[in-house]
């Protein structure tokens, strides 16, 4: 039965009208060489890269479904790692634009991302209250830390020291030794949720950002330097200024008396606190890569900028105030007071300046360009992103905003939406503004400002639009110029609905004043030209006893349908306005209906979460179907058919058969309230708007959608789902990316595959030797099909091409689900490759893994004795030949390292940084004391 009626599929198309989702952070990140121009920001599922300099999208690395949660750039700059709503963590190639990893390991959203200095660990934190380190080269887990009890905030590798620092919702912060994976210290100092911190002064100091106004600041000490008796005491601070940090100081000493201190590996303690102005809670709190700045924002629009001094400048702060002090003692007559000069937290932490935004901001990321300015970039609310400078040499720095990225996109939501009559120009109108896109190029052609619009549409000849709005105005545009031309006060309430009528020659409009009110177009002569312009003429008017929500003409203009507060639909007659039917069984009010080209259905969607199907000649009700999970926000017929889309609440559009009843097609993609939609005049695309900002363009394709296969499709993908949610296995301390996914279970049959391959060819080449030794000749014997396509290798060999082939991330979930029976085979297959040297590094890791899941079998089995004690001989001999050669390249490197840096005088990476800045140092003491001199 399903082929007798044919549907054909919608596909999407494009995502637009969204600049960046305020879901996740922003980041800069290096592209075509150059940082602090590209800027990373989270577009629903997607990543965009925009220039900041042009206002240009350069790059979208596209995601599956989820949407993005969180974002962090590597620190090479060419990776950027993407933390996803259900868990999941892609890394994509920032030069390609293609995800290379990908790890499943949470069960929530993705909260917090961080590299560590070389690259090549990540850490994550998640709302499922776990931190996992995963090893990006050899794309696996290493180890799930638990702890937290509440969502993780930020997370924070050290550069020197194997440890991790974590802080939660919880109010806790924790230490984590990864040597040892475990926690060894808890931080108990804050009164409510921790929202982030930041590590300063070469991890000596950390800052962390609280629900109040204070950032508490605490000074590390490592137990190399406890330890180190000689070492002469700082003469930092050790207090705050303020008497109440002082006793908070007290307080955390007192909580900390229970730990032993040989158990410790840092110790922290309480220097103060630095206020900021804003009275709520810290949102982002962050350092630039140098962590020369530090800045935070609560939830308004101002960002706060401080400076934090380094041990240079310290060190000469001190000397200045012990000079001064000196000579004060030696006025009065005193003794040099050595120990009494100290520099207070405020000094050394010093407020730059404070940063207004045009609207809240979400999220920012700081780079120091090598012109000595500071580039800030904020995500706002608002769909737009801002860079500002801060030119630090100026006497008073102000930040100066040097682009604004907001053309691609509206400020608030879109609640109006509207094809033009040649299925090119979309119309899309906001509480702020008009935009006109072009469909094909997706590029905003017009922008016009406007009151809050609520409902509109093109003019016939799609050279004006009309807007009805929230104060009841109804507002024309003309195109060319993108210019209001008349604004009228049409309703004394909001403008629900618009209705062109069917002969084009005028419209009608619905409002919350009760109120059906007729329009005419007409052309009136222009005060300020000699031309005609188009104009609106009020011509008829029908009252009502409620609120009107949506009108609607039939096609052939004989009736109007118009829906009430009360629940109801009624259809007058247009020529008389006389009564003709009422539609009743909705349980609240109808917010969207529509009628079919040739006028015998009308269909009304309600709050109600029903969408019902009525017969337009008697009224009588067909069917009534449960639609979405949430209210029916729109409804809108295909053109020439009595297919229909809706759009809910629920974040979903669907597709009906107002004649069958049943529901076609979910067009899932939008991840919050779908608003409105609407279909082009020939029926090939759907436009949405959502609460998330973004509009979606679907198509349809010429791919046939049969029901019964669209069903089965939906139990599988249901089915999936499912799996994906059950509890994870876990062995030893390392994570298992378990998740029995579709790629998991494609690999895990390909080396089954292989391994029954490799029997089968076995089991032939004993027949044939035999056969040969009978007739006493060589007999050909016939090559398999699959090992002639690969170049007529041997089935062993066969076996280990398929295993290269298995991504190194999905090689253990693999391996943990291959039955029993194929791992004595495999074992011997890694004997004979790891005797001939081939892939040791791949092939000692998956062995290592199958005597880890399967230890006692593989003891407990007699037949394998022999090829482990083998296993054990030539892994041995052939890890350490491995070893020696990596040594030997090494001790290669350093040494052509060591011939460069003499040759050319040069120094690599870090070294030549602190050489430069050193002289740089010396120059400006020099010049201060020929100044000084002069």
């Amino acid at each position: 039965m399903g082929l007798t009626r044919q549907y054909l599929r919608y596909e999407p198309a494009a995502l637009f009208g969204l600049v960046a989702s305020a879901r996740a952070g922003v980041a800069f990140v290096a592209l075509r060489g150059e940082r602090g121009r590209y800027v990373a920001v989270p577009a629903c599922e997607h990543v965009f890269v925009w220039d900041t300099r042009k206002g240009e999208k350069v790059l979208i690395l596209k995601g599956l479904k989820q949407q993005v949660s969180c974002l962090c750039p590597s620190p090479d700059g060419l990776h950027l790692a993407v933390g996803y709503e259900d868990g999941a963590i892609r890394v994509f190639n920032l030069l390609s634009g293609e995800s290379t990893v990908t790890f499943n390991g949470h069960r929530a959203a993705v909260t917090a991302l961080q590299y560590d200095h070389l690259g090549g660990r990540l850490v994550s934190g998640s709302k499922d209250t776990e931190v996992i380190v995963w090893d990006v080269i050899n794309e696996s887990g290493l180890y799930r830390l638990r702890g937290h009890k509440d969502v993780i905030t930020q997370v924070l590798f050290l550069k020197e020291k194997n440890l991790l620092v974590t802080c939660s919702k919880d109010t806790l912060v924790k230490w984590w030794d990864l040597d040892t994976q475990h926690c060894f210290k808890t931080l108990v100092g804050h009164r409510a949720e921790v929202w982030g911190m930041a590590l300063l002064s070469k991890e000596k100091r950390l800052i962390t950002g609280s629900g109040d106004s204070e950032l508490r600041a605490w000074d590390l000490t490592y137990i190399q330097e406890v330890k180190d008796a000689d070492e002469p005491e700082s003469k930092k601070s050790k207090g705050s200024s303020s008497p109440g940090a002082q006793e908070n100081t007290e307080e955390d000493e007192t909580l900390e008396l229970d730990e032993h201190p040989e158990e410790r590996i840092v110790k922290c303690s309480k220097v103060g606190s630095i206020m900021r102005e804003g009275r709520d809670r810290v949102v982002t709190l962050g350092t630039d890569r140098m962590g020369k700045f530090l800045a935070c924002h609560g939830t308004d629009a101002v960002l706060e900028v401080f400076s934090v001094l380094s041990e240079e400048e310290i060190q000469k702060k001190l000397e200045k105030k012990m000079k001064k002090a000196r000579k004060k003692a030696k006025q009065n007559s005193e003794e040099e007071p050595e120990r009494s000069v100290e520099l207070s937290l405020q000094e050394e932490i010093q407020r730059v300046t404070n940063v207004k935004a045009s609207s809240k901001i979400k999220s920012f990321d700081l780079i120091l360009s090598p012109k000595g300015e500071l580039k800030m970039v904020l995500l706002l609310q608002n769909n737009v992103i801002e860079l500002y400078n801060l030119d630090l040499s100026a006497q008073v720095p102000q930040a100066v905003r040097v682009s604004r990225i907001t053309i691609g996109g509206h400020r608030s939501d879109v609640r109006t939406l509207a094809f033009s009559s040649d299925n090119i120009a979309i119309l899309s109108a906001a509480a702020e503004s008009v935009k006109i896109w072009n469909r094909s190029t997706l590029q905003c052609i017009r922008t016009m400002e406007c009151e809050y619009a609520l409902c509109s549409l093109f003019v016939p000849g799609d050279r004006q639009v009309i807007i009805g709005t929230k104060t009841g105005k109804l507002q024309l545009y003309d195109l060319a110029s993108g210019s209001l031309i008349e604004t009228l006060d049409a309703h004394d309430g909001a403008v629900w609905s618009i209705a062109l009528s069917p002969d084009q020659h005028g419209f009608v409009t619905g409002g919350a004043d009760k109120c059906v009110k007729f329009w005419e177009f007409e052309l009136v002569k222009d005060e300020s030209s000699v031309q005609k312009r188009l104009s609106m003429k009020h011509v008829r008017i029908l009252q009502l006893d409620e609120d009107v929500l949506c009108v609607r003409y039939s096609p052939n203009q004989k009736l109007l349908a118009v829906s009430l507060l009360d629940c109801t639909v009624k259809v007058f007659y247009v020529d008389t306005l006389k009564f003709f039917l009422s539609l009743y069984g909705h349980k609240l009010p109808v917010l969207c209906m529509d009628i079919c080209y040739d006028g015998t259905l009308i269909a009304t969607g309600s709050a109600d979460r029903n969408v019902k199907i009525w017969g337009l000649d008697f009224g009588d009700c067909h069917r009534s179907l449960f639609a979405h999970d949430d209210s029916v926000m729109y409804l809108q017929f295909v053109p020439k058919s009595h297919l229909f889309f809706t759009a809910g609440k629920d974040g979903k559009i669907k597709q009906w058969d107002a004649d069958k009843f049943e529901h076609i097609q979910t067009l899932e993609g939008h991840h919050q309230e779908v608003w409105c939609l609407a279909l082009s005049p020939n029926g090939d695309y759907v436009v949405s708007a959502s609460h998330d900002k973004s509009l979606r363009l679907w198509e349809r394709t010429r791919e046939p959608l049969i029901l019964e296969e669209e069903r089965e499709m939906q139990r599988e993908a249901e089915y999936e789902e499912s799996v994906a949610k059950e509890e994870q296995p876990v062995v030893s301390c390392t994570i298992l990316n378990v998740c029995q996914s579709v790629q998991t279970l494609e690999k895990l049959f390909l080396i089954m595959e292989a391994i029954e391959l490799y029997r089968e060819e076995m089991a032939k080449l004993k027949e044939h030797n035999a056969i040969c030794k009978a007739a006493g000749k060589e007999v050909p014997f016939p090559v398999n099909p699959i090992l002639r396509a690969y170049g007529n290798i041997t089935p062993s060999a066969y076996v280990l091409e398929v295993f290269k082939k298995v991504k190194s991330s999905e090689l253990e979930e693999s391996l943990l689900v291959l039955p029993f029976s194929y791992v004595p085979d495999l074992l011997r297959l890694f004997n004979e490759y790891i005797q001939l040297g081939s892939d040791v590094e791949l092939l000692c890791r998956a062995l290592l893994f199958l005597l880890k899941i399967h230890f006692g079998q593989i003891t407990s089995n007699q037949m394998l004795v022999t090829v482990i004690e083998n296993l054990k001989k030539t892994t041995i001999s052939r890890v350490s030949e491995a070893r020696d050669v990596l040594g030997f390249n090494m001790a290669g490197l350093q040494f052509l390292k060591r011939e460069i840096e003499a040759k050319d005088e040069v120094t690599f990476f870090a070294d030549a940084t602190e050489r430069f800045e050193e002289k740089k140092r010396k120059r400006k003491k020099k010049e201060k004391m020929v100044l000084a001199v002069l």
